[in-house]
């Protein structure tokens, strides 16, 4: 079995059948809000529904959550079979258990909100990081198979089955897929790269150069003004664009700086994962602006080394048009195998791609925590199969 051969037969085993008419009830949770949906067959069946989290009273955010869900629920052809969210950290996600006291300070010192609801609600619940579950969206039904798909369009043998990704917004997010499974780490903790260092301030962690503050103080800096008076990032990116009046050296270069620190942080990751990145979340619509300068940072070398490359893949930008062609043609040839007359193909620009969400953020967070479900209980109910006597 050729390797990939064998990463198509992962993505396969990931992708949910549009046959599959089980629904799972999902949320995207946040600081301010929650957002309610429902998914079958990787389709949303019931309307969105917003409610205020409430993060400083426990009792009025709990009260919403079972609110929210129950809403939902009435508005179902039948039962669904699974709960299954997003919820800021930290967290023993596998267990339930949420104990924010940053964005959540109601949930200081562990609320066991995963059991709350199987009680409520009578069927299995499942509680995820929102980064991962993104990426995990991504993975199944948006990027992944989005940039495979160009490849086999484009008469490439090369296929790829492992995905990180980021969110920039309020935050950095991230996650990470490895070959169909999302991959949660020990401590449900992994792919939390905010807490990598920033390049441009080593003082800080990465959160602080790629996210709404940092875009804004970036700003504020080049202007000289207070950064309470710094527009927002949509501001700034139309400000950047030529589109509105301010700035527009000052915004390009929040921009730029902030594309610097999360390229930085995507290089580090991909040493790692060594597969595709996915962007996402509220800052992803300014990629004109910021893309380049985080492809460029993944294809830096390092000064010291003699001109050592920062990664061993060449990067690509993906939303451009001119770097996806060279990403998609390779460099594929034919070599001949040693002592006979036979021919291999074999493509020796070693690559990897950058680009957006192909589903958006939401939706890829709900299909990825559908996904997540849904593999769960299918694979609960082969251990039970196997471990049942004949």
């Amino acid at each position: 079995m050729t390797a990939s051969t064998h990463l198509v037969e992962n993505a396969a085993a990931t992708k949910i059948r549009s046959d599959d008419h089980r629904i799972v009830m999902t949320l995207d949770a946040g600081g301010t809000g929650l957002k309610f949906s429902a998914i079958r067959a990787n389709r949303p069946i019931a309307g969105s529904l917003t409610l205020p989290t409430e993060a400083d009273n426990l009792e009025r955010c709990l009260g919403n959550i079972v609110e929210g869900f129950r809403r939902i629920k009435d508005q179902l052809p039948e039962p669904p079979v699974a709960i299954s969210f997003a919820f800021p950290g930290p967290a023993d996600y596998p267990a339930g258990i949420i104990s924010n006291i940053g964005n959540l300070p109601a949930f200081r010192g562990g609320v066991a909100l995963g059991p709350m609801l199987e009680d409520r609600f009578g069927i299995p619940v499942f509680i995820n990081n929102d980064g991962d579950l993104f990426v995990y969206g991504e993975a199944i039904g948006g990027f992944l198979p989005y940039v495979n798909g160009l490849l086999d369009s484009a008469g490439s043998p090369k296929r790829y089955g492992n995905l990180f990704g980021i969110t920039l917004g309020t935050g950095l997010g991230g996650g990470i897929v490895r070959n169909g499974e999302l991959f949660l780490g020990d401590n449900s903790a992994a792919g939390e790269v905010w807490l990598l260092r920033d390049k441009l301030d080593p003082s800080v962690n990465a959160e602080e150069g790629a996210s709404i503050r940092a875009v804004r103080r970036a700003y504020a800096s080049e202007c000289g003004i207070p950064v309470e008076q710094a527009p927002e990032p949509r501001m700034i990116y139309e400000i950047g664009m030529g589109l509105a009046e301010g700035n527009r050296a000052a915004a390009i270069e929040a921009f730029r700086r902030m594309g610097e620190v999360a390229g930085d942080v995507i290089a580090q990751a991909t040493t790692l994962v060594d597969g595709l990145t996915v962007i996402g979340g509220g800052i992803a619509g300014a990629h004109p602006l910021f893309l380049p300068a985080l492809v460029a940072a993944m294809n830096d070398t390092y000064a010291g080394t003699n001109g050592m490359r920062r990664l061993i893949p060449r990067a690509f930008n993906l939303e451009d048009d001119a770097e996806r062609d060279v990403f998609l043609r390779g460099e594929a040839t034919e070599i001949t195998v040693p002592g006979s007359t036979r021919k291999v193909r074999y493509d020796p620009l070693q690559r990897t791609g950058v680009g957006l969400s192909r589903l958006g953020t939401s939706e890829a967070v709900a299909i990825g925590a559908y996904a997540f479900a849904l593999r769960r209980l299918d694979n609960e109910a082969r251990q039970t199969e196997h471990q049942t006597p004949r």
